[in-house]
Formats: structure tokens, C-alpha cells, sequence
């Protein structure tokens, strides 16, 4: 493994990581429970209510995860000057709070898939990246259905873990021309235009994911090859794609825009519009070119 790049003072690696894997696996304790309509441990409340939450639903799961994870990096962490925000508190703060502008920020999605969690399909996850400036260098994609949480350090490696810290590495395909690949879709975002540019692109065969983290592991252990985001009248949000991208990059994959630009955290703007591409690398920039072609005959005015 490369050497770890370099975190705030008070910060050590070792200890940062033995703080995330309690936290995650807390929160893994919590959705199943919820998931199994029992008791939720650390004194949460039982009861799974549902509400809209503007953006798809928000049940008392993501609320006890995200009220789970905040507490407990604050605890760890009291001297860190680093910001924190989650997709369930980021309604209370304003894009120009002290958060935003930070060297340092945390940028949580306490349960993504909130609709898959539901519906019982398991594929939902938990996001934690840590963005330094604007761009994410540590992603933890946990999906406690699968057992499985994925750490990925940028410029060091990405790995996946079991409860007892047993490591697995991740294993891209080796399928390298864009008639054998495999793209991951999601099962409830879907539009028309999407769809269009889907049956452009000379994909082998789509499999049908729910949660983003879901959908970037399925390609770290080969089962997939590339992702496509393309927003309509809402975009994904900075939580959605911080942790996947920093745990893809980590391994070696891209993750872009579909004109290979950069995405950017920690500004004030928390959608992620456009068109954004993630695959294991192969043929990035061959597809952003295709996508691109397409989009402008799909809709000439979207910009990727």
C-alpha cells in the first residue's frame, strides 16, 4: 500500500480507521434491526415511521444512523476542526455555513437507498467521505445486508472487510471493450432520457442496483463495469457520490463527469448535475466521448 497522505494534526490514521469500523458497524446494528422490525440498539426507537422528506422518504432509520454518526465523530474526535455534514441535517444549514469552506469535511449519507431499505431489497448502504478541499480522499461504503464494508484511502487502496476485520481485496472484470461490459443502473431514477442514452450505448447487458455504494462495489468485484448518473428535474447530491467516487478512485477506477471533468465537494452547491460516468477504467475516456456524442442529439441543451 502507498503511503497515506497526510491528515489534520490532531488526526492519526490508525485511530481514525479503529473509530470508523465501531461506527459503521454500529450502524449496521441499527438498519437491520429496523430491517427486522426489532428493538434498535443504543436506545433508538422502535417504531419505523416514514415521512417525505422532499427528496424520497425519511424513515426513523436514517434519522438514528445520522443522529449515530454525528455523535459519535464529534465524541471521537472533539479537538478536530474539521466540518460535518449529512444528508438529514443538511436541510438546517445554509450552503454558506461554517461547514462549507473547511479544509477538512465530512460528508454522510446515513442510508442510502432509503427506498430499497423499505421495499427489503438490502441494497441499500451507508456513505462516509472525508473531503479535503474539494475533492474526497477517504470513502467508507458499508452495506450491512452483504457483511461487507468498504474502505478506500485515495492514493493508498481500497479493501473490503468483514466484522472481524478479515480483509478481501476488490477484483475489477477484465472485460476492457464496451461490447462485453456491464452497466449498473438504478431501480428508481430512471427517466427518459436516461433510457435513451442507455440504449445508445453499445452495452453487453444492464444490472439493476439500488443504492449508489451498492452500485460502485458491484463493479470493484467485477460483477459490473461502469455507472451512469444523468439528472432530470432533481441531481444527485454530494452525500450520494462523495464516499463511492473516493472508494473507486482508491482502487484504481474513475470517476468523472461525462466530459472527464472533475466532480467538486465542498462548495456552495450540493447537486451533482449532469452527466457523471464511473467505471473500473477502462475506456473512460472512450465512453465519455460516446456519451457526449449522444447527449447532443439526446437533448443538444443539456450540459454534461
Amino acid at each position: 500500500m502507498k503511503k497515506k497522505v497526510a491528515l489534520p494534526d490532531e488526526v492519526k490514521w490508525d485511530y481514525l480507521l479503529e473509530k470508523l469500523r465501531i461506527l459503521s458497524w454500529g450502524a449496521a446494528d441499527i438498519l437491520i434491526a429496523y430491517a427486522k422490525g426489532e428493538k434498535p440498539p443504543y436506545g433508538f426507537p422502535q417504531a419505523l415511521s416514514v415521512e417525505d422528506g422532499g427528496d424520497g422518504p425519511v424513515s426513523a432509520a436514517d434519522i438514528a444512523v445520522n443522529t449515530w454518526l454525528l455523535d459519535g465523530l464529534k465524541s471521537s474526535f472533539p479537538e478536530s476542526s474539521w466540518g460535518i455534514i449529512s444528508e438529514e441535517n443538511s436541510k438546517e444549514q445554509s450552503v454558506n455555513d461554517d461547514s462549507l469552506g473547511n479544509e477538512w469535511l465530512w460528508i454522510l449519507d446515513p442510508l442510502d437507498g432509503t427506498k430499497d431499505f423499505l421495499k427489503g431489497t438490502g441494497e441499500y448502504a451507508v456513505h462516509m467521505a472525508l473531503v479535503n478541499s474539494n475533492g474526497p480522499l477517504l470513502g467508507i461504503v458499508l452495506i450491512p445486508e452483504l457483511e461487507e464494508l468498504w474502505i478506500g484511502l485515495v492514493g493508498s487502496g481500497a479493501w473490503c472487510e468483514d466484522r472481524l476485520g478479515n480483509r478481501k481485496t476488490f477484483a475489477f472484470s477484465n472485460r476492457s471493450a464496451i461490447s462485453e461490459m456491464i452497466l449498473v443502473v438504478s431501480r428508481s431514477h430512471k427517466d427518459l432520457r436516461l433510457e435513451n442514452l442507455i440504449r445508445s450505448l453499445p452495452f453487453a447487458d444492464e444490472k439493476v442496483v439500488g443504492s449508489v455504494g451498492c452500485k460502485i462495489t458491484k463493479i470493484l468485484k467485477g460483477e459490473a463495469d461502469c455507472y451512469i448518473s444523468l439528472s432530470g428535474k432533481t441531481a444527485p447530491k454530494d452525500w450520494d457520490m462523495a464516499a463511492p467516487e473516493a472508494l473507486l478512485r482508491a482502487a484504481g477506477g474513475e470517476f468523472t463527469h461525462a466530459n472527464n471533468n472533475s466532480l467538486k465537494y465542498n462548495i456552495n452547491e450540493r447537486n451533482q448535475r449532469g452527466c457523471i460516468l464511473a467505471s473500473h477504467g477502462k475506456k473512460h475516456l472512450f465512453i465519455c466521448e460516446l456519451i457526449q456524442k449522444s447527449m447532443s442529439i439526446i437533448d443538444p441543451s443539456f450540459i454534461v
